[in-house]
């Protein structure tokens, strides 16, 4: 099967190194981004009082504290293993995911009460030039980020990041949603157009909060790789006439790097030094396209191997592609 390394993006796919620097790289323009669209939505809240511009507010408000958590957990998440973290601290940036869906939960319900109140006791709304201005400054510089995170979600599948993005997407989308509220409320004078423009802000908040859940909850309870990592791994690993089988494949992403284990059969002839070449050069082959991977291979004697390990794993289903 042809494959291009080079073009593959997600965990475990760059040196660690370059991945934290990719990483850090982006967290610190995240932090940037949130500073200025913060300070430019505080003062054009106070001058309009739109209740859409003051649910677009508190998502930057919330996006600049979830961007100085990433910012700690990328780097920390990079950080080499230790004597007490042996397996390194990449889950950190789950945790970190974790918080960001939390703080769009809580930024989703506040703009979601705010805006009945307003639906329910409309008012009008000052200097909306001021509040449109506002708005259009914080759609460029949130593309730009927003392009600059998927680039970087990407190349490492940082969890962090992905995150991170979720909260500026959404402002993205807020923001287009605020200026229809109030451009249709200064120009047509129905006042409550702000207020719907601010629900529907806060039904976006919720449904990314959810995805951003799914994403730390699957790093931080070992969720499989992809299946065309799957598929990859198990190519990779039988790219040898020596390696007669490939069965246990087991794998998780840990922040920037990746945890691959399977069972290999080999001729049970073989000596130990000849099985251990072909272990090695079976891992090589794996790292070569995943260079932040730790791999794990146990090596089985074809046809003579005892079954071992606990059951619940000896039961889990086999790709088709193991025991070739």
């Amino acid at each position: 099967m042809p494959h291009d390394a080079a073009q593959a993006g997600g965990p475990g796919r760059l040196p660690p190194a370059e991945s934290a620097k990719i990483t850090r790289t982006v967290a610190r323009l995240s932090v940037a981004t949130a500073v200025v669209l913060t300070l430019l939505k505080i003062v054009a809240w106070v001058m309009s009082d739109s209740v859409a511009l003051l649910s677009s507010l508190a998502d930057s408000a919330l996006d600049l504290t979830a961007s100085l958590v990433t910012l700690f957990a990328v780097g920390y998440a990079a950080t080499p293993p230790d004597a007490e973290h042996r397996f390194g601290h990449g889950k950190a940036e789950g945790f970190a995911s974790l918080f960001q869906a939390m703080l769009v939960l809580i930024s989703a319900t506040l703009v979601a009460r705010e805006g009945v109140v307003r639906l329910i006791d409309p008012e009008p709304i000052q200097r909306s030039g001021v509040a449109l201005g506002v708005m259009v400054i914080s759609i460029l510089l949130t593309t730009v980020l927003v392009r600059a995170q998927a680039r970087a979600v990407a190349k490492t599948g940082s969890v962090a990041v992905a995150g991170d993005r979720a909260h500026y997407m959404s402002d993205l989308l807020a923001n287009a949603a605020v200026i229809v509220g109030v451009a249709v409320a200064a120009f047509t004078g129905f006042e409550r157009a702000d207020a719907l423009a601010g629900l529907a802000v806060a039904l976006w908040l919720g449904w990314a909060a959810f995805e951003v859940f799914r994403g730390s909850w699957d790093l931080l309870m070992d969720r499989e790789l992809p299946d065309d990592d799957r598929a990859r791994i198990l190519e990779l690993a039988a790219d040898d006439d020596r390696l007669l089988g490939v069965h246990q494949l087991r794998t998780r992403a840990m922040g920037p790097g990746v945890q691959i284990q399977f069972h290999a059969d080999l001729d049970p002839n073989l000596s130990l030094e000849a099985a251990h070449a072909i272990i090695v050069a079976a891992e090589r082959r794996i790292m070569a396209e995943y260079p932040a991977a730790d791999v794990l291979i146990h090596a089985d004697p074809k046809g003579r191997a005892e079954p071992h390990g606990p059951e619940t794993l000896r039961a889990l289903p086999e790709d088709a592609e193991e025991g070739a």
